[in-house]
């Protein structure tokens, strides 16, 4: 994958991905309506449920998947390329089939013992076929991914979620529901009928692709061996999701357990926790789209400059997305200080989130740094690496919030604290595995003068918003958001380049 083709798949997966924020900020937007905040933090301690049988299903797929066929697609071995798919297909249907029924039959002791609300028992059964469907959806993720065929999932991940949009909205105005059980339920109904309707599409275009290829069957390798080998890659990561999302699944149930020991009660709790990361987190990861496109084009590049010895190319490469990662990071924060209360006026309608979003923003710069590093990990195949960092990172944050959140002077910003220390931690911990190899172009004059481009932007947009009156303020918010991101990325380029010819 040259990088005119890295940078056109970046850039059609962050499209991609931009509207699917944008349908999953409208989603918000109308759940904070509807549920209120109490609402969205039960819909939050259901959601990790759900992610962690969905880990134990395709875990590590995609990018195996991704890795795998790019192999093969990049030594023209296309039998080997499709029969690797349909080999996968077989084995994750039926290993998701077992896992969905397991869910399905331990739903009512998971709401009642772990979730403790009773209200998450229908959501549980409803996101069961979701299971099935999610996991072979993955599988042909990757093969789109590995052939450089991005367009096809981005344009599926966005009917999806449109789709699951288009149902939320009907059900919810057609039964006016405002019950928080039922609508929480119809949320994840909705989920399950996108997933659904991914699943088709993918399949539908992966036949259709399938047809421009000359397949030869004879000398390729078999399905047990095929098999294998993507387990080989998958395996390590499915057990780090397990082990790093089963950590964080009893971090956020025990959220709620916490905020109570500091005092508040079972609905404040609830209430805090939707604010917090329900909403205020919603607005810090919304920029993050663009360092998740980046990793997950990355892993499949970097096994192809691999494959050729392309080595100086990845280290340019490295150097490339940790910059940018930095940088959006970077904006994301010092934006978020400027203009807490438009930020939150703008996608929640609510002016007291303005504290939640400041400190949530500190995350933000060494939160989308550490998870290009594991994307960078994953690509040079040290999944072993990746393991141990994340689960030792999910330890400590489990630790911390257990300590920080019962303070009552503290609560629910101990979550936050969390974020950053273990962040923080990874981040230093898979650079000093990634350096042990290969150079990164990544002075600490960097942090410097992007904290001093910060302080300027952070002066502009404060100036700007006190100065600039009009009755109209989602032009205005978006306005200054898109000066912010503006200013700061064409500055930090300018920067970039001047002192990347200086190292030179």
């Amino acid at each position: 994958m040259n990088k005119d083709s890295f940078f056109k798949n970046s850039i059609i997966l962050t499209c991609s991905n931009f509207i699917t924020g944008i349908l999953k900020f409208m989603f918000s937007i109308i759940l904070s309506q509807t549920l209120g905040a109490m609402g969205l933090g039960l819909y939050s301690l259901i959601m990790p449920v759900y992610d962690f049988f969905a880990v134990v299903v395709c875990g590590g797929m995609i990018t195996a998947m991704s890795k795998q066929c790019a192999y093969f697609n990049g030594k023209k071995e296309f039998g080997n390329l499709h029969k690797s798919v349909k080999a996968s297909l077989f084995f994750d249907f039926f290993w998701a089939l077992i896992i969905a029924l397991i869910l399905f039959l331990f739903s009512p002791l998971i709401s009642n013992n772990i979730i403790k609300d009773t209200r998450a028992l229908y959501s549980l059964w409803v996101i069961c076929p979701a299971i099935i469907f999610v996991a072979l959806s993955a599988i042909l993720k990757g093969y789109f991914y590995g052939v450089s065929k991005v367009f096809t999932p981005s344009l599926i991940d966005i009917l999806e979620k449109a789709v699951r949009m288009i149902v939320i909205i009907s059900l919810i105005c057609y039964f006016n529901l405002t019950d928080v059980t039922k609508t929480v339920t119809i949320t994840y109904m909705a989920l399950t009928i996108g997933e659904f309707f991914s699943f088709i599409f993918l399949f539908i275009f992966y036949k259709k692709n399938k047809s421009n290829y000359p397949i030869y069957y004879k000398n390729t390798k078999s399905s047990i061996e095929l098999i294998w080998g993507i387990l080989v890659i998958s395996l390590p990561l499915c057990i780090n999701g397990m082990l790093t999302t089963g950590l964080y699944t009893v971090s956020t149930l025990m959220l709620p357990k916490r905020l109570i020991c500091s005092g508040l009660l079972h609905e404040e709790a609830l209430a805090l926790i939707g604010k917090f990361s329900g909403m205020a987190f919603t607005i810090i990861f919304f920029p993050f789209i663009a360092v998740n496109s980046l990793a997950t084009i990355l892993v499949p590049d970097i096994s192809q400059n691999l494959s050729k010895g392309n080595f100086s190319s990845l280290q340019k490469r490295f150097s490339e997305v940790i910059n940018i990662s930095f940088v959006l990071g970077m904006a994301t924060l010092f934006i978020c200080l400027s203009i807490p209360n438009n930020l939150g006026q703008l996608f929640f309608k609510r002016n007291d989130l303005a504290p939640f979003i400041k400190f949530a923003a500190l995350s933000a710069p060494v939160i989308y740094v550490s998870s290009t590093t594991f994307g960078i990990l994953n690509g040079l195949g040290k999944q072993k690496i990746v393991l141990r960092n994340s689960v030792l990172s999910a330890l400590i944050e489990l630790i911390l919030i257990y300590i920080l959140v019962s303070i009552p002077n503290i609560n629910i910003y101990g979550y936050g604290i969390s974020l950053i220390v273990t962040s923080l931690f990874t981040l230093v911990a898979n650079l000093y595995e990634i350096k042990k190899e290969y150079f990164i172009n990544f002075p600490f004059i960097n942090i410097l003068t992007h904290l001093f481009l910060g302080i300027i932007v952070f002066l502009i947009l404060t100036i700007l918003n006190n100065l600039v009156t009009t009755n109209n303020l989602i032009i205005k918010n978006i306005f200054l958001i898109l000066l912010g991101f503006s200013v700061f990325i064409f500055s930090s380029s300018i920067l970039y380049n001047i002192l990347n010819h200086q190292h030179s």
